[in-house]
């Protein structure tokens, strides 16, 4: 009894993403990183981790996910390999993340615009108008209620 109360409260708890650049977005706001100063290294081992947690549960995962874990390895990789100073004078290579960073930025405005639609959408909703007003008024004849205050809280 005392194991299977043990084992119920054991619960790991993951958050549904919608694709693999709202991971990436969550765990580097999580962490208040500079997005084209991204610390390739910590942010990939918890992005594989989250992978891990998810094929534990049987999440199932999109191809998208594996491809984003790919491109952060190989963002690694470049960072690591050394760079050649002939190379480097002909045609100066830039920042590997800065592709990334764009993207998850490009991301964060697209889901500020969308929250702020939702909100606008909940707001517009909540007001109620009687679009046949129009008919019944004048051309500039605004619209009146002949009652007082305790008129209206009777």
């Amino acid at each position: 009894m005392v194991i299977s109360e043990i084992v119920s409260s054991f619960q790991i708890q993951l958050q549904q993403y919608e694709g693999p650049l709202d991971l990436l977005l969550d765990l580097i706001r999580k962490q208040q990183i500079n997005i084209y100063d991204i610390p390739i290294a910590r942010i990939t081992a918890q992005y594989l981790d989250y992978m891990q947690k998810a094929m534990e549960l049987d999440i199932e995962l999109g191809s998208e996910f594996v491809y984003m874990a790919a491109t952060l390895i190989h963002i690694k990789s470049k960072l690591l390999l050394p760079r050649d100073p002939e190379l480097e004078k002909i045609s100066p290579e830039e920042d590997p993340r800065k592709e990334l960073g764009d993207r998850l930025l490009e991301l964060e405005r697209f889901k500020g615009a969308a929250q702020m639609l939702e909100q606008k959408r909940i707001i517009e909703e909540a007001i109620w108008t009687n679009p046949q007003i129009n008919k019944l008024l004048g051309d500039e004849q605004e619209p009146a209620l002949a009652v007082t205050l305790f008129d209206l809280v009777k």
